[in-house]
């Protein structure tokens, strides 16, 4: 797994500029979303539980990643997509952030029950440090949160560069799904070699497999 602490090269002029681009994406995402009505968001965010459940790629799955909805930031409620999955007998995981010497290592753990998940310090729900961890092969779907998507895959994500670090590990052979409210579904977005695309991005109004 990478260290998602450690050190990375100085950005270049060009790579300035995209990262105040990024920026200013994510001030307005923030913005549009935090301006939507719970109701609005609870709604949309079970049209996207139904399309992610209804694609061939999650319904051959035998394991895959989800992610907790954080409150105070809006994300895309999936509560509804891990009961659903534990239904259909599939093993769910949840990422996680291990502090070490030298930063931080990230991956996914499995959870047998969502309300062990918790905040342990690093701002999102982790599961338990003694739950088993994913390695490459053994997940299918990684789902990933996002502010923006673009129809290319590109994603902006919260700027911490968590699923930079993460995807590389277990992707291929996981398989990337994007989720994002439609609004948030632009035609390109800036982006930079580091940054990791998915391969499906799905909204509450539509999905499409990258390419």
């Amino acid at each position: 797994m990478l260290a998602c602490g450690a050190m990375l090269d100085a950005p270049t002029p060009d790579e300035e500029l995209i990262r105040q681009a990024k920026q200013a994406l994510r001030a307005r995402m923030r913005a549009l979303r935090a301006a939507l009505p719970a109701s609005s968001l609870a709604a949309r965010s079970e049209r996207i539980v139904a399309t992610l459940l209804g694609l061939r790629e999650v319904e051959g799955a035998r394991a895959l990643a989800v992610f907790q909805a954080i409150p105070r930031k809006h994300e895309i409620q999936l509560s509804g997509l891990d009961a659903e999955l534990r239904r259909r007998g599939k093993l769910v995981y949840y990422p996680f952030m291990d502090p070490t010497t030298d930063g931080y290592r990230t991956g996914f753990r499995r959870v047998d029950d969502p309300a062990t998940l918790a905040e342990r310090g690093r701002g999102f729900p982790e599961p338990q440090r003694d739950a088993p961890e994913a390695r490459r092969g053994e997940l299918d779907v990684v789902v990933v949160p996002a502010l923006a998507l673009s129809v290319a895959g590109q994603r902006i994500g919260w700027g911490a560069g968590w699923y930079d670090a993460t995807l590389p590990d277990v992707r291929p052979p996981a398989l990337a799904i994007g989720v994002a409210l439609d609004f948030q579904l632009l035609g390109e977005l800036p982006s930079t070699p580091r940054d990791v695309p998915v391969d499906y991005v799905v909204t509450d109004a539509r999905a499409s497999r990258v390419g």
